[in-house]
This record gives C-alpha cells, sequence and structure tokens, in this order.
C-alpha cells in the first residue's frame, strides 16, 4: 500500500513522454496520471482514456493539485521548463540531458534548494539488465582489478532524421543524446575522471551534428572507453570489460525499449528479462584454470527510477540520480567537445 497518490503531469508524449514515462506513472501505484500536454493531438487518450490532455504546458504549471510534472521535450526546452515548475513549487522530472550547459543545471539545481523541490533526471540506462549485471560482477570481483572498460551505443541510421536531436542547435547531436547514457554509467560506477580524451565526428553525408563519437576517461590503472556512432551496421559487443582475472563481454541491448515500443506495460509478466541467447560471457581464471560460461543477465527495471522518486518525495529517501550527478554528465560533455586530452577538477 501506498501512503498517498501524486498527482502527476506530462508535458511531451513524442518517444520519451508515450514510451519511457507515461507507461511507468500509469502502472506504478504511487502517481495519479492526470494531465498530459500534446500540442497537435490527443493520441494518449487512446491509451490513457481516463486522463487529461491539454495543449499549453502552462496548464500544468498553474494546476495547484499537481505535485510532478515530467518533461519530456526536445533539450533545448529543459532549462526554461524545469525552471518555471520548481518556481511553480512542483517537483520536477526532466528528461536526459540534464540540460544543454552545466551552467544551466547549476543555476535549476540552486533553485531547486531554495524551492526545497526535487529534480529527477531521467537517467533510466542505470536500470539496464546488463549494467546491473556488470554492478554485481564488479562487486563480486569476479574480474579481479579492472583495466579496461569499454562500451559501445552504435546503430545503423545513414539517412538524417528531421526530427531535433539531428539538428544544429543546443543539445542536438549523438553525444547529448546517446553519449549521455553512457558517461553516466561510467561516472556511476568510477566517479569522475583524472583525464579526458575525446573524437567526435560527423560521418553522414551533410550532417549538420557530431554523430559518433569516442570518449577516453583516465582513471588510476583503468581506462575507460565510450563510442556510439550512426554508420555501424555490423554490430559488435555492447560492454567488453578486462581485468586482472578474466574479461566479460556482452552483446545486445536491453529489451525494455523494444518492449514499451510494442505497447507493453511495465507490469507485464517476466518484464526486463533477457533472453539466454544475449546473456554475457565470462572469461576467467579459477583456481588456475581457465574458465568460461554464461552469466544470466538481471532484469532490466526502469520502474526503479519511478520507485526512487517516490521513496525521496513521500518517505524522505536518498535520491538515487543526484542533479549533481546528472550535471557532471553535461560537464563531461562540454570537455569532450573541447576535442583534447583536459585535466579534469572537480
Amino acid at each position: 500500500m501506498v501512503k498517498k497518490q501524486l498527482n502527476t503531469g506530462v508535458i511531451g508524449f513524442g518517444l520519451s513522454g508515450k514510451v519511457f514515462h507515461a507507461p511507468f506513472l500509469h502502472t506504478h501505484p504511487g502517481f495519479n496520471l492526470k494531465k498530459i500536454v500534446e500540442r497537435n493531438s490527443t493520441e494518449s487518450k487512446n491509451i490513457y482514456p481516463e486522463l487529461e490532455v491539454v495543449s499549453d504546458y502552462k496548464n500544468l504549471i498553474k494546476d495547484e493539485t499537481l505535485d510532478l510534472i515530467a518533461i519530456c521535450t526536445p533539450n533545448t526546452l529543459h532549462f526554461s521548463m524545469v525552471k518555471e515548475c520548481l518556481l511553480a513549487g512542483k517537483h520536477v522530472v526532466v528528461e536526459k540531458p540534464f540540460t544543454p550547459t552545466s551552467k544551466e543545471a547549476d543555476e535549476l539545481i540552486k533553485i531547486s534548494e531554495e524551492k526545497e523541490r526535487k529534480i529527477f533526471v531521467y537517467h533510466n540506462r542505470r536500470w539496464d539488465g546488463d549494467f546491473l549485471s556488470i554492478k554485481k560482477i564488479l562487486k563480486d570481483n569476479l574480474l579481479g582489478d579492472l583495466y579496461e572498460y569499454e562500451v559501445h551505443f552504435d546503430r545503423f541510421t545513414p539517412d538524417l532524421d528531421q526530427n531535433w536531436r539531428d539538428k544544429n542547435i543546443p543539445g542536438g547531436g549523438i553525444l547529448y543524446d546517446l553519449g549521455a547514457h553512457l558517461i553516466d554509467q561510467a561516472l556511476n560506477l568510477f566517479g569522475y575522471p583524472d583525464k579526458l580524451n575525446s573524437n567526435i565526428q560527423a560521418q553522414r553525408a551533410n550532417s549538420p551534428v557530431d554523430d559518433y563519437f569516442k570518449i577516453e576517461l583516465e582513471y588510476p590503472n583503468l581506462k575507460v572507453v565510450l563510442t556510439a556512432g550512426m554508420m555501424v551496421k555490423d554490430l559488435g559487443p555492447r560492454f567488453i570489460l578486462k581485468g586482472s582475472k578474466g574479461t566479460f563481454t556482452k552483446y545486445g541491448i536491453d529489451p525494455q525499449e523494444d518492449a514499451l515500443k510494442k505497447g507493453l506495460m511495465p507490469n507485464t509478466q517476466n518484464w526486463g528479462e533477457e533472453k539466454k541467447k544475449d546473456w554475457g560471457i565470462i572469461d576467467i581464471i579459477i583456481e588456475d584454470e581457465q574458465g568460461n560460461y554464461q552469466i544470466e543477465t538481471l532484469p532490466g527495471n526502469y520502474m526503479g527510477f519511478y520507485d526512487n522518486v517516490y521513496d525521496v518525495i513521500i518517505n524522505n529517501e536518498k535520491i538515487m540520480v543526484k542533479p549533481e550527478e546528472a550535471r557532471n554528465v553535461i560537464k563531461i560533455i562540454e570537455l569532450a567537445f573541447k576535442k583534447n586530452i583536459t585535466k579534469l577538477q572537480l
């Protein structure tokens, strides 16, 4: 039993609002999905007939019954909308990346502290099954001393899209889009790095924004490689970890996004479970003998993000994605765009 329901509104019903937020707010008993902003349609009403569809986001900001607003808009609108929501006394969920600049993120953090309202940045890939499995592998010290961590987020999309992600605007491009996920995961595992090196390119013909990156983060005795591209037809491993006892290699991607795009709800049976063929392979030395075997991927659980949102607001529990951590993701992106080796300071 939940203590109370949080009345919630969602701004935007594109990929983010439709796939990554509304299904969880609808099925979680702690939230009452009350309103959704759609400027040009009422598509959400077909899925959630009980809610109210409005065309102006200010309707949500002025609604005194709403406790929480989820902002699922293009990156250029994050700063202004989060600010308006905080000043109106609302708690806020905002899609990653937090803001296009770390300066904007710092300002929002300050406002949230002054208004005693929470900002939750949706770094949902912390709840990917493969990432949860890697955290357990490292916690159990199965690989010994880790000296290399490499992760890919590759796709084959040779044609430019017409959406905002492929436009030369603040927060556009692959580094802000997919890179934010990989950077957040790395910082969550290893903290802020000592050095950074980057290679950022626009590989597709006439692309106005970056569509490839390779970032290297350096830590004492550890190299972290984060890379993604839109011109990778034959996908290789997603994760490659190398340690003093052996390696872990993982292909495939968490199944939750695909399930959500098919219209499944996160209370579906066996949610987030991965097929055995996609489980990772660990190759390690066990009692002086080589051992090679599959490790079952832990179920992914994006609902864990909203579990934490509820527990922070209602039960005053610790926030799992601190806004300062999300701000640090933006700092890394800003440094990466300098395209050189930089000594980082907190």
